[in-house]
């Protein structure tokens, strides 16, 4: 009998052990909950190259650059902004795009290839379109758009610009 209640001890103590510290300003549950809510939201709202191109043509309409500002500097969408994704933020987003409702368009090294430097490759489920959707899902952004293909930067109608 002692055994079976060590035992039990022993398997609550595990479990106790296995949750999160508590800290109020991270929530795994509710990033689990957006995250899959993001996902859903976001499938029918990857797009082809033309209509990436036709809505960044809209007066208003934002182009997101999530990557490094390295990376933005040396390649990127011409008429994107850059918000590297450690830098989004409540503060960050309500300066840059405060209307949620705002239509946003984002893209990211996984949509390019043959530029290695600026865009370089990212494992499939580590690419950032994926975090950045998340993240923007999760800040209230209802009107996002992705690009879905992944071009060639040398055959793409998408124009790109440098900064340096």
């Amino acid at each position: 009998m002692h055994t079976l209640i060590a035992v039990v001890l022993a398997s609550f103590a595990l479990v106790a052990a296995a949750k999160e510290p508590p800290n109020p300003a991270i929530d795994s549950g509710a990033y689990l909950r957006l995250a899959s809510q993001a996902v859903a939201h976001r499938e029918p709202r990857r797009i082809s190259e033309d209509e990436f191109i036709r809505l960044a043509r809209v007066p208003g309409v934002v182009i997101l650059d999530a990557r490094s500002r390295a990376k933005y500097d040396a390649l990127h969408v011409k008429g994107a902004i850059n918000l590297s994704f450690p830098d989004i933020t409540i503060d960050s987003l309500n300066a840059l795009l405060p209307d949620k409702g705002a239509t946003v368009l984002i893209y990211c090294n996984n949509n390019f290839r043959d530029a290695p430097d600026p865009m370089p490759s990212k494992l499939p489920p580590a690419a950032l379109n994926l975090a950045t959707y998340t993240a923007l899902y999760t800040y209230g952004y209802r009107n996002v758009y992705e690009l879905a293909p992944n071009l060639s930067v040398n055959d793409t109608r998408i124009p790109f610009t440098r900064t340096r």
